[in-house]
């Protein structure tokens, strides 16, 4: 089975803080880290660390953060099928988190979209059995999302936090599983075969033609942080729904990979073969 994941390749930059600043506030940073980034990123090491063979399309600058962050991919046994930009940053985030693992982000420019829809290869999808998309420019999703559908490769979508002032309703239209929060799937009016909305520490929800599934989600010790917790999600059901089609295993390794990566600080947890026995 492999999956191409595309999308976002950030360098994140990550603040543990006591507290999220409010307007004219002041936080008081207890540790600082950095490493490889990006929902499509994130989910593509999940996904090799879960046994898929995983290719990862998309783009960074010519820099260390750059350098660096293809590094993890490789490191983490994804298949890089990535474009460096000349004269142009990779794309930093700076992400603040609280004792309650809550986030707040900023971020640069950079390079994560700078591929042009008429620059994609078709050969990105050969041997491909799904395509993941997350939230990118519109008409570069729409056109993976055309060139998968004609060589009958599944679509997979996780627009995320940019749902709300992007227009995906093209990529929307052509997309056979997508990936929402409470907030975003309101915000969805395109019909789709399959949807997996998050409710958050409460579980999630499955509906397809075979049915609607719910999954009340898994307790963790404590949520250390909660950055990259919808990506292990979207790798967890895709690892397990696209070997055989159950939505209720599938759900149940989703939540697990989620509550692992909340409880986990930094974006990539360490994925366990069982994420279910692991949480339990």
């Amino acid at each position: 089975m492999r999956v191409v994941c595309a999308g976002h390749i950030n360098w994140d930059i990550r603040f543990r803080v006591d507290r999220l600043p409010a307007p004219d506030d002041e936080a008081l940073i207890h540790d600082r880290s950095a490493s490889g980034g990006g929902s499509a990123a994130n989910a593509a090491v999940d996904l090799s660390g879960l046994d898929v063979e995983t290719r990862m399309f998309g783009s960074v600058g010519n820099d260390d953060p750059g350098r660096r962050a293809l590094a993890g991919l490789r490191e983490a046994g994804v298949d890089p099928f990535v474009t460096v930009v000349e004269d142009t940053e990779t794309t930093t985030k700076y992400i603040l988190i609280d004792a309650d693992g809550e986030v707040a982000l900023l971020g640069t420019d950079g390079a994560n979209e700078a591929i042009d829809p008429d620059e994609i290869s078709p050969s990105l999808l050969e041997g491909a059995d799904c395509v993941h998309l997350t939230g990118q420019r519109p008409d570069t999703a729409y056109r993976i999302a055309e060139l998968a559908t004609e060589r009958d490769v599944l679509v997979s979508f996780d627009p995320g936090r940019r749902l709300s002032d992007r227009d995906f309703t093209d990529a929307l239209s052509l997309t056979d599983l997508l990936f929402v929060n409470d907030r975003e799937a309101e915000l969805v009016d395109v019909p789709v075969p399959y949807q997996l909305t998050k409710h958050g520490a409460a579980g999630a929800t499955y509906e397809g033609p075979d049915g609607e599934f719910s999954h009340s989600g898994f307790d963790v010790e404590s949520v250390v942080d909660t950055t990259g917790a919808g990506d292990a999600f979207a790798a967890g059901f895709l690892s397990s729904w696209l070997s055989d089609r159950d939505p209720e295993q599938a759900l149940a390794v989703a939540n697990a990979c989620g509550a692992l990566a909340a409880s986990t600080y930094g974006p990539r947890p360490e994925l366990p073969a069982d994420p279910v026995a692991e949480v339990r």
